[in-house]
């Protein structure tokens, strides 16, 4: 698969990088999730892979990140009559989707004897985990696959 072999490269040079004396580095992994099954591989690969590292003694904290799209961009409605009820049910869906996929997430680090951070922030997905990268100072990102052959991506 090549997202886990870019992701294995990139951990690889993360620990490898030059450690000043008298601090411990720390690898940062940050892992994008959302309802998807591609998204839900690459989490368990995260956390298999936390779990090795700190199983090892490297210092090591993983980071999920769930980016909840805002309710514009979701409905798009011309009458403001029929948008309050609409919106409504859009936001309630979405927070209820980022319930399961944030309790998914915590399920699984749990079951792995893995803690780690869950976020949700609301926003376009792209720069959500833009921004959560330069937060948590991650070393590591790791996102699942769009699903598309070799072909279309």
């Amino acid at each position: 698969m090549m997202a886990e072999t870019e992701a294995a490269s990139a951990a690889a040079a993360a620990e490898a990088g030059p450690a000043e004396e008298g601090t411990t580095n720390k690898t940062v992994v940050l892992v994008g999730v959302d309802d998807s099954d591609h998204s839900y591989r690459a989490l368990e690969w995260a956390v298999r892979y936390v779990a090795e590292t700190a199983g090892a003694g490297a210092p090591v904290e993983l980071v999920v990140v769930h980016a909840k799209p805002a309710v514009s961009s979701v409905v798009t409605l011309g009458g403001p009559a029929a948008a309050g009820d609409v919106v409504r049910y859009v936001d309630a869906d979405l927070r209820r989707r980022a319930e399961e996929v944030v309790d998914r997430a915590r399920r699984l680090c749990a079951g792995n004897s893995v803690q780690g951070v869950v976020e949700v922030i609301d926003g376009e997905p792209r720069f959500v985990l833009c921004n959560a990268v330069e937060k948590h100072h991650a070393d590591l990102l790791v996102v699942g696959s769009h699903g598309y052959g070799a072909i279309k991506r």
